[in-house]
């Protein structure tokens, strides 16, 4: 009897601990899309615009990318469960200032600066505990639930946007975080924490080679739909006739380099690393790795074309739209539970290829079903697709990194997997965005200049002015703007009708691409181990 309790009690211990790091990154990852549909009323009552807003977004993007290498470090150096407990307390506080920022400086300390630390925090953290709470046997179904609410966040966060600003107000959303953070720090003190080992100094040019490259990289990605990727687009900043977005990614993949050639100095001398090079040589490890990244571009991705189909496309309200992306959710906690449950033994290797294959197909039947006269409900069987092909990838990458190395390294593993998916993710939405963006303004100028019922200088006004780009419009704003500037019935129904259709030739574009990128991914699956992990092996 004592021996079946004291099994229910660890039992239950587990099951804790697990919602508890699920929790967390729930949490962390509910901030990256829970207000996209209250941009303009945030930036209404914080005055400014939403320019301003956006802004707010993409530095809270450029934080956690900065800093996710340093934080899993960190981790390592004062323990994974300290840094989480700490990240908590720095993105409650960073939640806190942001529910009751009264202008845009005090919402950028909030949310992007403080938010953006705590999570550099916490998501290496995660990584390393939950290897060290569980035993390898059971690290997939750990890893696939935790992952899984991380993609979950992403999929309700315009649900849980959409009604805290309807029927409450954007700043019920972020007190609703201090909230979750109190909660989360009370049950933190039943997670184990692994020794830490001997002190050491962190390595701080590391620290700042690694923050600097990663930083600026995904900063000219993030600009790449308002500069341009290669040819800058009217107004934006260039150098030798290139858009500053390649020279900024240059740069950073220079700084990204210079910082591996540190460390593999800092190594030589017998220093203490930021992170150790020799792991970057794990087949197995940067399979995960590649594989990783490869997910975060096509789900962001998705969750980019997605609701811009619903909300622009058809209209619907964030509620709407919120409510038809949750299918995504079943099939996605499903297979990250189900799989690892029922299938302890299974090919890794075999379920990453499935889980690839599913977005492919996802990716390709949501394509197909693009159509002026479609509604709604089209998107159901490919986001039921999209979401097995997330959990069956969520059930195993995880175990993949983190028993390729040694424990000791798992809180650096943690780091460099975060920093990949970050920007698996600013890839993903900004390669979506700006393919979809081109193939629109394609597509429009073209139906208006085949289109006998517009004049001709309206024409060449319209090449002029959308050569910068023209903005993801609906037919009521479109109507709104021709509306305004006075054109006649015969030209506002031809212009109608060129949005409409260059809407979907913008929308098919990007999911080809995602389609392409899933395919892609195809060729680097032969990293993944095909036996599951029994233990932590050496490199």
């Amino acid at each position: 009897m004592t021996t079946g309790a004291g099994t229910a009690r660890s039992s239950a211990k587990a099951r804790l601990v697990l919602m508890t790091l699920a929790a967390g990154q729930f949490l962390m990852a509910l901030d990256s899309s829970v207000m996209n549909v209250s941009i303009a009323t945030v930036a209404d009552d914080v005055g400014t615009t939403v320019t301003g807003i956006q802004g707010a977004i993409t530095a809270y993007t450029l934080v956690m990318a900065m800093f996710m290498i340093p934080g899993g470090k960190i981790g390592a150096l004062i323990g994974r469960r300290r840094a989480f407990v700490i990240g908590c307390g720095i993105y409650g506080c960073g939640s806190l200032v942001t529910a009751l920022a009264p202008n845009l400086p005090v919402l950028l300390l909030g949310w992007s600066f403080l938010e953006g630390i705590g999570a550099a925090l916490i998501l290496p953290a995660i990584v390393a505990l939950v290897a060290g709470n569980f035993a390898p046997e059971r690290r997939p179904t750990a890893y696939g639930l935790v992952a899984a609410a991380g993609a979950v966040a992403i999929a309700v966060g315009p649900l849980i946007g959409g009604v805290a600003t309807t029927y409450f107000s954007w700043r019920w959303v972020f007190a609703g975080e201090v909230v979750m953070v109190l909660g989360i720090l009370v049950l933190a003190r039943r997670i184990a924490d692994a020794p830490t080992g001997e002190r050491r100094r962190v390595d701080l040019v590391g620290a700042v080679l690694s923050a600097l490259g990663l930083g600026i990289f995904v900063y000219g990605v993030l600009r790449s739909d308002e500069w341009g990727w290669f040819r800058p687009k009217p107004d934006a900043p260039s150098w030798l006739g290139v858009s500053l977005v390649v020279w900024l990614m240059l740069a950073g993949l220079l700084l990204i380099w210079l910082f591996l050639r540190w460390e593999a100095r800092t190594v030589e001398r017998g220093r203490e690393p930021l992170v150790d090079p020799a792991i970057l040589s794990n087949k197995q490890l940067t399979g995960g790795l590649t594989m990783f990244f490869f997910q975060y571009l096509v789900q962001m991705g998705v969750f980019f074309v997605v609701p811009l189909y619903l909300s622009v496309a058809l209209g619907l309200s964030a509620l709407t739209t919120g409510a038809r992306i949750l299918p995504l959710s079943v099939t996605l906690l499903a297979a990250a539970i189900l799989i690892p449950r029922f299938f302890p033994d299974v090919s890794p290797r075999r379920v990453v290829r499935l889980g690839v294959l599913a977005l492919l197909a996802g990716a390709v039947v949501l394509m197909a079903a693009l159509d002026a006269d479609a509604g709604a409900e089209i998107v159901t069987i490919p986001l039921l697709l999209i979401g097995l092909g997330m959990g069956a990838l969520a059930s195993q990458l995880g175990s993949v990194t983190v028993s390729a190395v040694p424990e000791a390294q798992s809180a650096e593993v943690g780091g460099v997997q975060n920093a990949v998916t970050n920007l698996g993710a600013s890839i993903g939405t900004a390669l979506a965005g700006s393919i979809m963006i081109a193939a629109l303004t394609t597509s429009f100028l073209t139906s208006v200049d085949q289109n006998q019922a517009i004049p001709a200088d309206v024409k060449s006004q319209a090449t002029v002015e959308l050569e910068s780009g023209v903005p993801f419009l609906s037919d009521a704003q479109l109507k709104s703007a021709l509306d305004d500037a006075g054109t006649s019935p015969e030209v506002t129904q031809a212009a109608l009708d060129a949005n409409e259709a260059a809407r979907l030739d913008g929308l098919r574009a990007a999911l080809a691409i995602l389609a392409l990128t899933a395919l892609l991914a195809l060729f680097f699956t032969h990293r993944i181990p095909t036996t599951q992990p029994g233990g932590t092996t050496e490199p």
